[in-house]
């Protein structure tokens, strides 16, 4: 599969890292607002993106209340965290505030920073229309009051705030300066892209919220996302399935094999596709193999993985489709990542050039799918 070049400055643009000096925050960055000249509008008044069911434990949890004791209590406890949500409005102030709070004290992980873990990713409109990359608050204590930004140019716009990946939230509240004017916009109601897979669809190891491919490909599609990645815990379950077919998306995007062996693929592939399909008969399904581990051409063992999970899943693929499924696609693993193999933090999860790498190989097929299907 083809996939455009990236040259350094592309990528560093999209990261929100074009120079050195960008690296080194403004006098203002993690500064307390003052309560008195800021009015604060909580985010649950009107609504959050990327959140598939209101009868949640939890506003901020990904799984309705009812999983609980359904799922496996991995996959219950990993549902709390808030990945892929976001809200979205619009406001001509030249600060913007965050009062945000997290349920765990685990801030950071060895391998993933604490803007990706627990921070909020700040992106604005431009005059283009395309989102883009304001700021990323470095959280250091599970409850956070600091301006987000401060001094922008001038102007109404409009700006989403991506929510913590590897943790939960427990509140957050946008501030503006008061006279600043503020609309709330509430969640899109087109039907979304639905992600279900690992730590790698849940945004492991992104360095903030905004880099994981769900969320990349969101701004690149103009389309909602819900982002129901459980890390280790993708394991292509009917308990899990029991659940997706509750919703009504554009696309199922199936992302399981980096947690499962090929005899776990063979065994429940095809079943989950059922599954989803009794439910959802013509809507479009995406099957994914797993991306390639960066150091797998030293390891027999490795290579030996990525054969049998795959060979069981395209065997799974081409059942289905024997049986009449015109609505199943398939992505292969091998061009996930980059041949340089220079895009993982440990050799497994992606680093924001990985994720944008794999943004990459969706965005064609996830376009042509969609546009199929208008």
């Amino acid at each position: 599969m083809s996939r455009p070049d990236v040259s350094r400055r592309q990528f560093l643009q999209v990261a929100g890292l074009t120079t050195v000096s960008s690296l080194t925050l403004p006098v203002w960055a993690q500064s307390k607002p003052s309560s008195s000249e800021v009015n604060w509008h909580d985010v649950r008044d009107w609504g959050i993106e990327g959140k598939g069911w209101d009868d949640t434990a939890k506003y901020f949890d990904r799984l309705p209340a009812l999983a609980e004791g359904v799922v496996r209590s991995n996959v219950w406890n990993l549902s709390r965290h808030s990945a892929g949500m976001l809200v979205r409005f619009k406001t001509d102030a030249t600060d913007i505030s965050a009062d945000y709070a997290v349920t765990s004290s685990k801030l950071a992980m060895p391998h993933m920073p604490a803007t990706g873990v627990s921070g909020l990713d700040l992106y604005a409109r431009d005059d283009e229309g395309e989102l883009r990359w304001l700021s990323v608050v470095k959280p250091d204590a599970q409850h956070v009051v600091t301006k987000m930004c401060s001094g922008i140019i001038p102007g109404p716009r409009e700006f989403c705030v991506y929510l913590p990946l590897y943790n939960g939230t427990e509140s957050l509240k946008i501030g503006v300066p008061k006279g600043a004017t503020f609309e709330p916009i509430e969640p899109r109601r087109e039907k979304p892209i639905v992600f279900y897979g690992t730590s790698i669809t849940h945004g492991a190891c992104a360095s903030r919220p905004g880099m994981p491919h769900p969320a990349i490909l969101g701004r690149r599609l103009n389309q909602p996302v819900i982002n129901l990645g459980f890390s280790g815990n993708g394991r292509l379950e009917k308990e899990v399935g029991r659940f997706l077919v509750e919703l009504d998306p554009s696309v199922y995007v199936i992302d399981c094999l980096p947690n499962l062996l090929g005899p776990q693929v063979e065994e429940r592939a095809a079943p989950l596709v059922r599954q989803l399909r009794k439910a959802r008969p013509t809507t479009p399904i995406l099957l994914v193999e797993d991306r390639t581990y960066a150091n797998t051409p030293f390891y027999v063992e490795r290579q030996q993985r990525h054969e049998h999970a795959r060979e069981a899943l395209r065997k799974a693929y081409e059942t289905l489709k024997a049986d009449g499924d015109d609505q199943l696609f398939y992505l292969p693993g091998e061009d996930l990542l980059g041949e340089d193999r220079d895009d993982t933090t440990d050799g497994s999860h992606p680093s924001d050039l990985g994720f944008y790498r794999q943004a990459n190989a969706f965005e064609p097929v996830l376009r042509k799918i969609l546009a199929s299907n208008t």
